[in-house]
């Protein structure tokens, strides 16, 4: 489990270095471009405008709300777990730091997890009898 999360944390940063390597080679070329027909301030200006325009869209991607297609004949959720699965599609990003911060509470106290199994034993273990039987 430790191993999973190392190497998770290793591409994470792995995908972060490459990220800055080309951000900084992007941030050059525009700058290159720009110099041809703009002072170097002007340049530089140019070059904050453009990735100030990308961290704008990037933005707005990552906080739109995402709608489902509404699908005919379908009942609503109606279980605890259909309602958190819809949650989960409404907002990926939510739930997603959700679930890492639930599976490092978890991962940091393993006597909260036997807690929540014997709860969840116990409970199935006190449902009376259906009737009749």
């Amino acid at each position: 489990m430790i191993g999973r999360v190392l190497n998770l944390t290793a591409a994470i940063a792995a995908v972060a270095a490459a990220v800055a390597v080309c951000i900084v080679a992007a941030s050059y070329a525009v700058y290159a471009l720009a110099d041809l027909w703009l002072t170097p301030a002007g340049a530089a200006a140019v070059v904050a405008a453009v990735f100030a325009l990308i961290a704008v869209l990037v933005a707005w991607i990552a906080t739109r709300k995402v709608v489902p297609k509404p699908v005919k004949g379908a009942p609503p959720p109606e279980t605890p777990v259909e309602k958190v699965i819809g949650l989960a599609k409404e907002r990926p990003m939510m739930a997603l730091g959700i679930g890492a911060v639930a599976a490092f509470v978890l991962a940091r106290n393993p006597a909260l997890v036997s807690a929540l199994l014997s709860g969840m034993i116990a409970g199935n273990a006190a449902k009376p009898p259906p009737p009749g039987k």
